[in-house]
């Protein structure tokens, strides 16, 4: 990737990212879902999670920081199916570098929107969740790279997502096993509860590990007793995001290649028109 396409993709990200922070719909959507979890948290932060005297609220909070951590990849998918939809794909097909740059605008923003939607979560919840480990340094260089190597696992993913599915309507499909993968992930509950067929399944998918990443970042060393093994298992945490990070990034360019490739004003105009009819 050419640096004008950075350069480019940079600044567009930039210009979105500062718009949805002054457009309030887009600022309301900001607001609203850490608002809600903060609210959660405060109800939770009493109740003990059966006999181990840890609260359900502390267990919690840095598991909901890397639930949201993945879902950035449902926010660039839906975007770039919303665009693909509407032709803002088509136009940036049209300029040169214009995928490229796009890409990159989308990677700039989402993560963005990402990293201030999580500050607005976490700052308030160390004020109300008590018994969080977040004064030391290493909790915090954990905390970041954890998010980091969470970031690149999940956004290309999303990518693909988007490049997949051809109408909003469709994507929208998404979201039911994205919920039922959230609920097996020992995010609102220790996944040690559960299963051990379902805690198999929950590993293999990247919301656990970044919950699990998160959780060592944030709480005392005590916790990690409620944990599968006993133990934080950063190289293993390491390891399967490195491997999602890798398939996303070998697999979104090829398939963002081949969905631009079938884009045409007929392709829009014909999706256009199945919207309209779906609305009338």
């Amino acid at each position: 990737m050419n640096s004008g396409a950075i350069r480019s993709g940079w600044s567009r990200g930039l210009i979105e990212l500062r718009q949805s922070f002054t457009n309030g719909g887009d600022l309301w959507g900001h607001l609203f879902w850490p608002v809600l979890m903060l609210a959660a948290m405060f109800f939770l932060r009493d109740r003990a999670f059966g006999a181990t005297g840890f609260l359900l609220g502390t267990l919690a909070l840095p598991s909901i920081l890397g639930m949201n951590a993945a879902l950035g990849m449902v926010s660039l998918s839906q975007q770039l199916t919303a665009e693909r939809e509407d032709g803002t794909l088509l136009r940036a097909k049209a300029t040169p570098n214009g995928m490229r740059a796009y890409l990159v605008g989308k990677i700039v923003s989402v993560s963005g929107s990402l990293l201030a939607d999580l500050a607005i979560f976490l700052i308030p919840g160390v004020f109300i969740i008590d018994g969080l480990a977040a004064g030391s340094l290493s909790s915090w260089l954990t905390l970041a790279w954890v998010l980091a190597l969470g970031m690149l696992a999940t956004l290309p993913i999303g990518a693909v997502l988007g490049s997949v599915f051809g109408s909003a309507r469709g994507q929208g499909l998404m979201q039911l096993p994205i919920l039922g993968m959230i609920a097996i992930s020992g995010i609102f509950y220790p996944i040690t509860s559960m299963p051990e067929w379902l805690q198999g399944i929950a590993q293999v998918f990247p919301v656990y590990w970044l919950g699990l990443g998160m959780r060592s970042a944030l709480l005392p060393d005590t916790a990690v007793s409620v944990e599968i093994g006993e133990s934080w298992r950063h190289l293993e945490t390491i390891g399967v995001l490195s491997a999602w990070a890798v398939l996303g990034l070998v697999l979104a360019p090829i398939v963002l290649r081949r969905m631009a490739r079938g884009e045409s004003g007929s392709s829009v105009a014909a999706r256009r028109e199945r919207a309209l009819q779906r609305v009338g």
